[in-house]
């Protein structure tokens, strides 16, 4: 959702009028709409329908397990409707003031890859859209077309993601472990909602998809936007990073500035010597388990560094998680924080060297290419394996070894990883090949020459 609220806050400050569509949970959690915004940016908030199965207040993928997913894009689909009644509203002159511009027809819908109730709608009241992928660019290229899968298909066994696409014609690390290939295999089949994910994103090959954008740049994946625009045969497009302008506060802090007490995280940072902390986090949604924390916890304990971690506990455990002992072991190098952290605050601080990550595409933007941090990489699912074999391949990052089959990993592979990034020579090379990546892919004014080249694509796709 953060991605999607700073493409509209981008397209607003150039002029132009968004209406930002919501439920009202995930509308609440993106705070107020910065006052200098108000009169170009709303927010429309339609409530989701109920479904058997899915908690009571769940409306996005972080409040639900894995295995609930499929029952939130159920949900999201009883949407159609009151989002059609949206629309008409606008094309009929009947919503809000004309002069701020929500009353027009709108000139673009812009949407996520699982709406694809969207298209007849659009279609109906000849809107054109764009579908937005907040994935990066190698995940679009390693799905493939419809018509690419139909001249080459590929089974749901796992053997058949483990190996580049015969439509990549170029070298490439593109491929997934096993037990990354098996979560691939099954976005090609339907869940719960009745339909597969692949079949969702497959339907914005329809004539009203003028483009497709995706939260990446040139710089952060070479070669891939002539492949994609060939094989999804429209344009695709890079709306840059789209990193929030704060470097604090905002986006993750809450209250703005020297309106808030310091974390003590922020305080134990303080403290430390530069660059000399790992900061582990593997994000809110990577299917983790407690075998996973305690080989997790052995490993930074097996390593020596200095590391703070913001440790999720997984989804349905209530039981002791980190191993007898470990957090008095560790005392005084080591601090486990188990609610909130406010990972953009401790990234950017001077005191951290490196992010152990389960390389989500948000995560690794965030680190690396804000704020040029090697990375340790522990991937799990969907694109996460795709990114760290990219960042491996760039020489900014070195993955945990797992087990082919199960996805399992053993502290003395973690140690050994935290180490060749945070002591080893081999880790100042990696940390100045980040800060190099870091000052080509982070240039501020090229990221918003992007925004301003996608606004010239949507007015010449009209």
């Amino acid at each position: 959702m953060i991605p999607f609220l700073e493409l509209s806050k981008r397209l607003a400050r150039r002029g132009h009028a968004v209406t930002f569509v919501s439920t009202p949970r995930n509308a609440a959690r993106l705070g107020a709409v910065p006052p200098e915004l108000a009169a170009r940016l709303r927010v429309a908030a339609l409530e989701l329908p109920g479904v058997e199965g899915l908690p009571r207040g769940a409306e996005s993928t972080a409040d639900v397990p894995p295995e609930k997913v499929g029952l939130l894009k159920k949900a999201f689909d009883g949407l159609a409707a009151p989002f059609a009644d949206l629309v008409a509203e606008a094309c009929a002159g009947a919503n809000g003031d004309a002069t701020a511009g929500f009353s027009r027809k709108p000139d673009f819908v812009i949407h996520d890859f699982a709406q694809n109730w969207i298209w007849p709608i659009a279609e109906e009241h000849e809107i054109p859209c764009a579908v937005f992928i907040i994935f990066p660019a190698a995940i679009l290229a390693f799905v493939g077309s419809r018509e690419a899968n139909e001249a080459h298909p590929r089974s749901t066994a796992a053997e058949d993601y483990m190996v580049p696409p015969p439509w990549i014609d170029f070298p490439t690390t593109m491929a997934h472990r096993r037990h990354e290939a098996r979560a691939i295999a099954a976005l090609f089949r339907p869940n719960d909602s009745g339909v597969s994910d692949v079949e969702r994103f497959w339907e914005m090959q329809r004539p009203c998809c003028r483009l497709v954008v995706l939260r990446s740049c040139p710089e952060a994946e070479p070669r891939l936007f002539p492949l994609l625009t060939e094989l999804y045969a429209r344009p695709v497009v890079p709306a840059g990073l789209l990193l929030p302008d704060e470097l604090v506060g905002g986006d993750d802090d809450g209250a703005p500035g020297g309106d808030r007490p310091i974390p003590d995280v922020v305080r134990w940072l303080d403290g430390q010597p530069p660059r000399s902390v790992v900061y582990v986090a593997l994000g809110s949604e990577a299917p983790v388990t407690a075998e996973h924390v305690r080989e997790l916890a052995l490993g930074l304990e097996f390593s020596g560094a200095r590391f703070l971690w913001a440790l999720r506990r997984p989804v349905g455990h209530s039981g002791e998680l980190l191993p007898d002992g470990f957090e008095r072991r560790v005392a005084g190098r080591g601090v486990v924080r188990a609610g909130w952290v406010p990972q953009v605050r401790v990234l950017a601080h001077a005191a951290v060297g490196a992010f152990l990550t389960h390389c989500g595409w948000g995560s690794t933007v965030e680190s690396l290419f804000r704020f040029g941090h090697p990375l340790v990489m522990l991937p799990f699912v969907a694109d996460q394996g795709l990114i760290a074999r990219a960042m491996a391949a760039r020489g900014v990052g070195v993955e945990v070894p797992r087990n082919e089959d199960d996805g399992s990993f053993r502290g003395d592979d973690v140690a050994a990883a935290v180490r060749r990034v945070m002591e080893e020579e081999e880790g100042q090379e990696l940390a100045r090949n980040a800060r190099e990546l870091q000052e080509v892919v982070g240039d501020r004014a090229r990221q918003e020459q992007y925004v301003d080249e996608l606004v010239d694509h949507l007015r010449r796709c009209k």
